[in-house]
């Protein structure tokens, strides 16, 4: 008998259920009562719940089930099914694209939530509160910075940078920054542990030492 090549079959319509549900739902669409197909799609179901360990994992809508089974017979599926028909326009149809935001980056190497903590910066009233903000933003862009270029950033640059995005209005103080270092980054690196080297003391050494001691004491009391 010669074989049938997979070339030759209909194609799998959904590859997660394999050829052989495909099949049976092939066969129950030729069933001539509908109370018989009905049955037979309520046990194929349950079939199709034994054979998929994900459903069982993850219990999800059981209508999708339905749904799968009238996209494998091709819409062509006459049941009484538990849940309303489902259209192929609605199931295959394309969901919107997001519209992803566009916005002007003045500063991309500070990013765009800092332009944003500017601009609340800016509503502070009290002229202390807005110094300090003014400072706490100087720490976070030079931060920012430092985490994507090597070279350090000069404080008169994000002076310049605070006044520029305030318009003015976040006027820091060059020489002052400077001498008192308000704009010190807010993550220091951390400093590793060099490792002893082999010069070190070490255990056995100890150990080795007491045990000459030990015997130099016994020498002498002889």
């Amino acid at each position: 008998m010669i074989g049938e090549y997979n070339s030759q079959r209909p194609q799998i319509i959904l590859k997660e259920y394999g050829r052989n549900v495909q099949k049976l739902v092939e066969y129950i669409r030729t069933v001539k009562d509908k109370e018989k197909r009905t049955e037979l799609a309520y046990t194929l179901i349950e079939l199709i719940k034994q054979l998929t360990p994900s459903l069982k994992d993850q219990p999800e809508n059981p209508q999708r089930l339905w749904d799968d089974l009238y996209i494998i017979a091709d819409f062509d599926l006459d049941v009484n099914n538990p849940y309303p028909v489902p259209e192929r326009d609605v199931l295959f149809k394309k969901p919107m694209k997001v519209a992803y935001p566009q916005s002007n980056i003045r500063y991309k190497h500070y990013g765009k939530n800092i332009e944003y903590l500017v601009k609340e910066a800016m509503k502070k009233e009290d002229p202390k509160e807005r110094e300090e903000a003014a400072i706490y933003l100087g720490k976070l862009m030079k931060t920012f910075y430092g985490n994507w270029n090597k070279e350090t950033l000069d404080d008169s640059v994000i002076v310049n940078d605070l006044r520029a995005m305030s318009n003015g209005k976040l006027n820091m103080d060059l020489d002052k920054v400077r001498e008192d270092n308000l704009f010190e980054k807010l993550y220091r690196e951390k400093k590793q542990l060099k490792p002893l080297g082999n010069g070190g003391p070490r255990e056995g050494g100890h150990r080795k030492f007491k045990h000459k001691n030990k015997n130099r004491r016994r020498r002498d009391n002889q």
